[in-house]
């Protein structure tokens, strides 16, 4: 089984969610997104590192308004025990402030810690619509020193997924990688939310696919089985699965602390209990 890291959106009464039903022990991944700011990633990732969980913000480059906005964070996260973060260049159209991508987030992370903060950095088997694939190749082996594992952005396909991995390592990118994976969520919950977090591209891609869209978005409800299944045909490619959940919790067995990791990663992969 792969280790299973849970991205959950800080939406209103998400954190009352998680402590009903994600054990303790299940890492946590908390999305920025623009028309909810970096704020309330913080106010969220800090409430559910002091309730106990492994806790992973995302720090938008383009969402963050100066170095010392940045340094604040720093300094919450290492109050709050939150000893790793995601870094992304973000979607706003025009920076919030001094950054306008990730690796000057990254630089100041690694001056600022010391080098002691871990740091995710995004990585796209399927290509990003606004930057050539030479350019997010150079992007990774600079971010490479100052970065400890790349998330993939969410795809749809082991075998991008694989060519991806050795693509990185033949380039000489040893980064750990973690592939992004939708979670069983009710497909028009994937359609609906796709664009939110930034993967409304790639679900207009797979529309193009004819068979493979009717076998991964028919029915009500989307599950990724298949695609874990797909990735485990590659022992060493993959480090462990970043879980896209839109925040559709309700596949885990109820109560807080009384989940293992391989009984939540089952329960949302295969997807066995109600629709939200």
């Amino acid at each position: 089984m792969f280790p299973v890291r849970i991205e959950i959106i800080p939406s209103e009464g998400i954190v009352e969610q998680v402590l009903a039903k994600v054990s303790a022990a299940t890492p946590l991944s908390v999305t920025c997104l623009p028309h909810h700011g970096i704020e309330r990633t913080m106010r969220t990732a800090v409430e559910l590192s002091d309730a106990g969980y492994q806790v992973i913000p995302h720090l938008a480059a383009r969402s963050i308004r100066s170095r010392a906005e940045l340094t604040d964070i720093i300094r919450g996260c290492d109050a709050a025990g939150i000893r790793e973060v995601f870094v992304i260049g973000g979607d706003r159209k025009q920076p919030a402030g001094t950054y306008d991508s990730a690796f000057p987030v990254l630089e100041d992370i690694a001056q600022y810690t010391g080098g002691m903060m871990r740091v995710g950095v995004a990585g796209y088997p399927e290509g990003h619509p606004l930057v050539s694939p030479l350019d997010l190749l150079d992007g990774l082996l600079a971010k490479q020193p100052l970065a400890s594992h790349v998330v993939t952005q969410m795809c749809f396909s082991a075998g991008k997924i694989h060519d991806y991995a050795a693509l990185l390592c033949r380039e000489g990118v040893h980064l750990p990688l973690w592939a992004g994976v939708a979670g069983s969520v009710p497909r028009t919950k994937l359609v609906a939310l796709a664009t939110q977090i930034g993967v409304g591209s790639s679900l207009k891609f797979l529309s193009r696919k004819g068979p493979l869209a009717r076998k991964l978005l028919s029915g009500d409800r989307y599950s990724p089985d298949t695609l874990v299944a797909g990735l485990k045909t590659t022992p060493g490619a993959v480090a462990g699965i970043h879980l896209y959940s839109f925040n559709s919790l309700d596949s885990l067995p109820s109560g807080p602390g009384n989940v293992s990791s391989s009984a939540l990663q089952t329960a949302l992969i295969r997807g066995a209990a109600r629709d939200n």
